[in-house]
């Protein structure tokens, strides 16, 4: 094998070891940051998992339905440097969500800021 050969074939591998990175893209790219909505409702579930956590919150909607509203959030291991640990998500108590819409308009949404009924609230993006 040639030198030429080689230095290819190295370029190579670290240029597929670094495709993962450039996978990962801006909230733009799935929502529309120049918009807000807020929405109340029970918390649910919480998907604590890479690369963003998801959380739901179930919405009474105006024909007296629900609604399940998915957000998606920062990386855990962001969350948890912040401060922000699994444990403070309780499900079943009631929270107001605001966030920034999906463009697709579905019920799904990048969380900015949770508030729980007591009054205390976390932001998670500004």
């Amino acid at each position: 094998m040639t030198k030429a050969n080689s230095i290819s074939i190295a370029f190579m591998g670290l240029f597929l070891a670094a495709l993962p990175a450039f996978a990962h893209h801006s909230i733009a790219a799935e929502f529309d940051p120049s918009k807000d909505f807020t929405v109340t409702g029970v918390l649910t579930r919480v998907d604590w998992v890479n690369p963003h956590i998801y959380w739901y919150v179930d919405v009474k909607n105006d024909s007296g339905g629900i609604d399940t509203w998915r957000f998606q959030g920062a990386p855990p291991s962001m969350l948890h440097r912040a401060g922000l640990l699994r444990s403070d998500w309780k499900i079943g108590e009631t929270v107001t969500v605001s966030g920034k819409p999906a463009k697709d308009g579905s019920k799904l949404g990048f969380g900015t800021l949770i508030k729980y009924a007591d009054g205390h609230s976390i932001e998670l993006y500004h």
